[in-house]
């Protein structure tokens, strides 16, 4: 529990695939702490369990999000969080960025207060699109984290101002 003293969102993935099991699993993680956020499938099954969670006040992140009217049923059901894997489409030649692209639309046209997560982020310039398309939330593997600071011509500029301060200082 010490992890969730320190950040605000600690999700907590139900394994169960009926909503009597997914219920139960999701009201003991809720009770564990208020920061427990309970990862639900997009499934039937699932959106049942995200409906009876906002009934609970159980904040829910609903996972294998992959396509619009997923989506909107996530947020319609009541999910507090929705997260497209828009790596996985993109690795089967969809268009990750451009489903973001649509939900944030549909977002923008409901005004749900469901927050997109952006998961399965593959490189720097998913976290860029991601922002400029108004989405909430990315999660990313840390080697991706490593890169946002980073840029080629940041460093060849640093080395270029280095190596002329190193002439001024002779």
């Amino acid at each position: 529990m010490r992890m969730c003293q320190l950040v605000s969102c600690v999700s907590a993935q139900v394994t169960a695939t009926e909503f009597s099991g997914m219920k139960k699993q999701g009201e003991e993680y809720a009770s564990w702490h208020p920061n427990i956020v309970v990862k639900v499938p997009m499934t039937t099954e699932g959106l049942k369990a995200l409906s009876y969670f906002r009934t609970k006040g159980i904040k829910t992140n609903t996972t294998l999000v992959f396509s619009i009217n997923q989506a909107i049923l996530a947020a319609k059901a009541g999910a507090t969080i929705i997260s497209p894997f828009i790596g996985r489409l993109d690795d089967i030649s969809e268009d990750g960025m451009g489903l973001i692209g649509e939900i944030m639309t549909v977002w923008q046209n409901y005004r749900f207060d469901t927050e997109v997560l952006v998961a399965s982020i593959r490189h720097p310039r998913h976290v860029a699109e991601a922002a400029q398309l108004g989405a909430h939330i990315c999660t990313l593997p840390y080697e991706v984290f490593q890169k946002l600071p980073q840029h080629p011509l940041t460093e060849n500029g640093l080395k270029k101002f280095l190596d002329d301060w190193k002439k001024v200082k002779k």
